[in-house]
């Protein structure tokens, strides 16, 4: 699907258009093969970076090609609208002469913002409209970073009573977090190089707004590697404790075992068909059974004096 917009300085409101203008924002989504193709031809563009924008293991770049700037980065989709099933799907935006262009296989999330005028921007200004873009995806790894340690921290209030699926938890927000981490750092260096102002031209409103972009992606960065270390330290903890718990029910059944043996051990003897103590004597049951009882009290009395019970 491929739609023109429109808007400019002086317009109030943004401008859906049948076709090609220059100062227009081109939204495509889902494209096919061969519209990626007529883009490439009809607006002199790279066709190998237009079908890299296809590619679900792109990684973020930056490349310059003729008269057109090539930004990939990865934004956050939710499958199933579930935290743990949180991945991140490749983005191209295009910054040329004429016009901005966006490739996503998903639809952005944040479109309807820009559509509905909650935004106030401007399709020919297109730095600035890149910028206001990107910061539209850094609040979304915002959110979702928000929603994955408030998860995490209501699950690692009862850190005792962890189940399975808890862990299978940890380990998909671990998988997610790598992958936000995996993007956010090669979107830092493509920030970094936007700084310069050698790759886009930038007035002073755009520089401060790219500044505050670095920043807060300096901060995605170090909120995901802060929720790493959260999840590790949490799957440590209830490592040590299970670990501490199965000791303590080894040491248990050893000691049992132990107590429970010496009542066996003299029942053994006396189910031998040779003379012993006691044999003849009509209270020997009652003497036999007291004389263990009385040593199994004692190995309690010990094991439980040396905490070993």
């Amino acid at each position: 699907m491929v739609n023109y917009y429109f808007k400019s300085v002086r317009d109030e409101q943004l401008k859906k258009i049948g076709k090609f203008k220059t100062g227009s924002w081109i939204y495509v989504e889902d494209p096919d093969k061969k519209e990626l193709s007529q883009l490439a031809k009809k607006l002199s563009l790279e066709a190998g970076h237009l079908t890299d924008s296809t590619d679900p293991y792109e990684v973020p770049r930056l490349e310059i090609e003729k008269e057109a700037v090539y930004i990939f980065t990865r934004i956050p989709f939710s499958l199933e609208n579930k935290i743990e099933k949180i991945t991140t799907v490749p983005l191209l935006v295009i910054i040329s002469n004429n016009f901005i262009m966006t490739i996503c296989q998903k639809p952005l999330y944040f479109i309807d913002k820009f559509l509905e005028g909650n935004i106030d921007f401007s399709t020919t200004q297109k730095t600035k409209l890149f910028l206001l873009i990107f910061s539209q995806i850094n609040s979304s790894y915002n959110r979702n970073l928000t929603r994955i340690i408030r998860q995490v921290r209501t699950i690692s209030i009862h850190l005792e009573n962890i189940k399975n699926h808890d862990i299978v938890q940890f380990v998909m927000f671990e998988a997610v977090l790598n992958d936000f981490l995996s993007a956010l750092n090669p979107t830092n260096n493509i920030l970094k190089q936007l700084l310069s102002g050698k790759i886009l031209k930038l007035y002073e409103n755009d520089k401060d707004l790219t500044e505050d972009l670095f920043l807060s992606n300096n901060q995605l960065i170090e909120r995901s590697q802060m929720n790493l270390n959260i999840i590790s330290n949490i799957r440590n903890a209830y490592s040590t404790i299970m670990t501490n718990n199965l000791n303590r029910v080894i040491k248990f059944l050893t000691a049992l075992t132990i107590i429970l043996n010496v009542p066996m051990i003299i029942s053994s003897f006396y189910g031998m068909n040779v003379s012993l103590p006691l044999a003849g004597s009509p209270l020997a049951f009652w003497q036999i059974s007291s004389f263990t009882l009385i040593i199994t009290l004692i190995l309690l009395l010990i094991f439980s004096k040396n905490r070993w019970l």
